[in-house]
């Protein structure tokens, strides 16, 4: 694979990266964007599967679909394009700003990471707020539990429709995006807001914006650089360059 010459140098002056993901990335590694072509999930609006509103008025029902995808989950592996972002650090200051909820990126080896839609292996109770670890319930479980504390529901710990991102985790993204040299906008149309803003964030304090996407989007106006093709593919060849250019120096 060709890549830009100026794409090349900016590679080559580098400290500091960011990788903004997307659901592109994930559905290489045969997770569905959202929902599946069958099943009874396609007769469900959104907001009744991924809303607060949704959950309180049929607990079950969400509990059981959060686990559906999670079964799907748990059967994948992160693909080269994760494990791709991994390695480079072993060169650079790299940071992972995800959409995704899949925790494929920590399964990858990645170890700077800022969910902005939560973690679907996560879950907490919406009383007392006590965290549980995904392995406390059984996969089969389609019964919302209980708190163990308080008896209180207990939900995913993912952003639901209406509901505001984590604070922390945008403000961290956001300002590794803004100190970073390059930032990789990968597998997202980036047209989700306010997500969506940390790539103009970090344009528009000055780094340089790659594109790495099956087609164009609307990102592909303001990108610096735009490669298309998907991210199992194109990332192990950034990657590769990378491992040429530094065996060169050395």
């Amino acid at each position: 694979m060709e890549f830009k010459k100026e794409f090349i140098e900016k590679i080559k002056s580098a400290k500091k990266i960011v990788f903004f993901t997307g659901a592109g990335i994930s559905a290489e590694s045969g997770i569905p964007t959202f929902r599946g072509t069958d099943g009874i999930w396609n007769k469900m609006k959104p907001e009744e599967l991924a809303s607060f509103n949704g959950f309180m008025k049929n607990p079950d029902l969400v509990w059981e679909w959060y686990q559906h995808r999670r079964n799907i989950i748990r059967n994948v592996q992160p693909n080269p394009g994760h494990f791709a972002i991994a390695e480079l650090e072993k060169y650079f200051d790299v940071t992972v700003v995800t959409q995704n909820i899949d925790n494929l990126h920590r399964r990858a080896g990645s170890s700077k990471i800022y969910e902005l839609h939560g973690n679907i292996e996560r879950n907490f109770c919406i009383n007392c707020h006590t965290f549980y670890n995904d392995e406390e319930f059984t996969i089969t479980q389609k019964k919302v539990p209980t708190c163990k504390k308080c008896g209180g529901l207990i939900r995913p710990d993912v952003v639901w429709f209406g509901e505001m991102l984590p604070q922390d985790q945008f403000t961290g993204g956001e300002t590794a995006a803004e100190w970073s040299d390059i930032c990789f906008v990968v597998g997202t149309s980036s047209v989700v807001f306010p997500a969506a803003y940390i790539p103009q964030s970090a344009k528009r304090a000055g780094s340089y914006l790659v594109e790495i996407n099956i087609e164009s989007t609307d990102l592909t106006y303001y990108a610096d650089y735009s490669i298309f093709g998907k991210a199992g593919e194109v990332l192990p060849e950034i990657l590769n360059l990378v491992k040429d250019m530094k065996s060169t120096l050395n």
